[in-house]
C-alpha cells in the first residue's frame, strides 16, 4: 500500500493551473538599442489614440443615450447591450495586450444566464445591466483617453526628439498600460473564476445525470423488462394448457418461476448501481468491501472515518471506488488490491492501489476522464500515478460534508 497523500487543497501532480501576470509577463530590461520587445510597446503606445477614441465615444454615446432615454421602454435594454458590446471592447483590448505587451490575462466569465432557456427577458436584461466586466470596461475606455492622448504625443515626439532613450520611456509608459489591463480587464477576484468554473461543472453534473438516466432506462428496457414480458407471456399459455395438459403447464411454471428469480437478481443489481442499500443502512465500510467481494482479485479494505459523511459526498465516494475496482478487474492483471478512505482535515480522501501491469491515464478512456469530471463537479481532486509496469495509485480527494441526519 503506498503511502497516504495528505491533504493540501491546492495544486498536485497532474494538474494544470492557468492565471494571469506571472512570470509568462516578465521582460528583459530595456536597454538602449531596439529589440523586439521595444518595438511593439512603441507599436502599442501609438495605437493608444485611436483606440482610446473608439472606446471614449462608444462608452459616452452608450452612456448618454441610455441616460436620456431611461424614460422610455427602450433605455434600460439599450444600456444593457452597450455593456454587452462593452465586453468585446474588452476582448480586444486584452488580445491588443496580448500580442503587444504580453500581458496575460484570463477571460472574464461569461454572464451566467447565457446558454439558459430558463428566466425571461426583464431576467437577462437586469443580468447584463449589473454586470461588473461591462461596467469596469466603460471605466478603462474613459480614463484611458487622456491617457491614450499622452502617451501617443510622447512616444511620437521621442521618436525624433528623444531617439536614445526612447526605450526607456516607451517601457515606463508600457508598464503603466499593462496595470491597467490587470487592474479593469483582467477577471475582478477568485470568484469570477469559480463562478466559469461552476458553470462548466453544472454542465457536467447535468450531462452525467442525463447519461446515468439513459443507462438505468437501458437496463430496465434490455433486461428485467424484457423478462417480465417473457414471463408473462409464459404464464398465459401455462394457464391455456393448464386443463388440456397438465404436465406441460407445469414445466411453464417452473421455467417462468426460474424468470422471476433471474428478472429479481437483475432488478437488485440496478437497484445497487442506483443507490445500494448497504450503503445506506451501513455506511461506506460495509459498501466497500461488499463491491471488493465482488472483485477478481484480493482486495483490503482499510475505512478510518470519524463520522458518516453527507449522504451525496458518500455516494460519489462509493461508485468512486466502485468504477477504480471494476477496472483492476478488467485491465489490471494484478494479484492483489487495496482500498483506503480516510478524513484528513475538511477532505475526505480515497486512495485504491493494485499490483498490476500500470498504464493507467486519464487519456486512456473515458472511464478515467469521466471520474476526474465528476469529481471535480463537487470541488474535488483525481490524481492518478500509473507507470508502465505498475503499481498503480489512484487518489481521489473530496470536500468533508457533514451528515444532516
Amino acid at each position: 500500500m503506498s503511502e497516504r497523500i495528505p491533504s493540501t487543497g491546492g495544486t498536485t501532480s497532474g494538474e494544470t493551473t492557468v492565471g494571469g501576470g506571472g512570470d509568462s509577463d516578465r521582460l528583459p530590461p530595456p536597454r538602449l538599442g531596439y529589440d523586439r520587445h521595444t518595438w511593439k510597446e512603441i507599436a502599442y503606445l501609438l495605437l493608444n489614440l485611436p483606440m482610446s477614441l473608439i472606446g471614449f465615444v462608444y462608452t459616452i454615446t452608450v452612456l448618454a443615450t441610455g441616460a436620456l432615454l431611461t424614460v422610455t421602454v427602450v433605455g434600460l435594454p439599450l444600456l444593457a447591450l452597450g455593456l454587452m458590446g462593452a465586453r468585446r471592447l474588452g476582448r480586444l483590448e486584452r488580445a491588443r495586450a496580448r500580442a503587444l505587451l504580453g500581458v496575460r490575462v484570463e477571460e472574464p466569465s461569461r454572464l451566467p444566464w447565457r446558454g439558459r432557456r430558463e428566466g425571461g427577458f426583464l431576467t437577462q436584461m437586469w443580468m447584463m445591466l449589473k454586470d461588473p466586466v461591462g461596467w469596469r470596461t466603460f471605466l478603462y475606455d474613459v480614463i484611458r483617453l487622456p491617457w491614450g492622448v499622452l502617451t501617443f504625443t510622447v512616444t511620437l515626439v521621442s521618436l525624433f526628439v528623444l531617439w536614445p532613450v526612447l526605450p526607456f520611456i516607451a517601457r515606463g509608459l508600457s508598464q503603466v498600460d499593462r496595470a491597467m489591463v490587470r487592474g479593469l480587464l483582467s477577471p475582478s477576484d477568485e470568484l469570477e473564476r469559480r463562478i466559469a468554473e461552476l458553470e462548466s461543472d453544472r454542465g457536467i453534473v447535468v450531462d452525467t445525470a442525463a447519461a446515468d438516466l439513459r443507462r438505468i432506462e437501458r437496463d430496465l428496457h434490455d433486461g428485467a423488462q424484457a423478462r417480465l414480458v417473457n414471463l408473462a407471456m409464459g404464464l398465459g399459455l401455462a394457464k391455456e394448457k393448464l386443463l388440456e395438459d397438465p404436465d406441460s403447464a407445469a414445466e411453464m411454471v417452473s421455467e417462468a418461476h426460474g424468470e422471476v428469480k433471474l428478472a429479481l437478481q437483475e432488478l437488485r443489481d440496478l437497484a445497487r448501481g442506483i443507490h445500494p442499500a448497504v450503503l445506506t443502512d451501513r455506511g461506506l465500510d460495509a459498501a466497500l468491501s461488499s463491491v471488493a467481494s465482488r472483485c477478481t482479485v484480493p482486495v483490503k479494505v482499510t475505512v478510518d472515518l470519524p463520522a458518516r459523511p453527507a449522504e451525496a459526498i458518500e455516494g460519489i465516494a462509493y461508485f468512486t471506488v466502485s468504477e477504480l475496482l471494476q477496472n483492476v478487474s478488467k485491465h489490471s492483471a494484478a494479484r492483489s488490491a487495496g482500498v483506503e478512505v480516510w478524513r484528513s482535515g475538511e477532505r475526505l480522501l480515497i486512495q485504491v492501489s493494485d499490483d498490476g501491469r500500470g498504464g493507467a491515464s486519464l487519456d486512456g478512456g473515458t472511464g478515467m476522464r469521466g471520474l476526474a469530471e465528476r469529481l471535480g463537479a463537487v470541488d474535488g481532486l483525481f490524481v492518478v500515478d500509473s507507470p508502465q509496469g505498475g503499481p498503480t495509485t489512484i487518489t481521489a480527494e473530496l470536500p468533508w460534508r457533514e451528515r444532516t441526519s
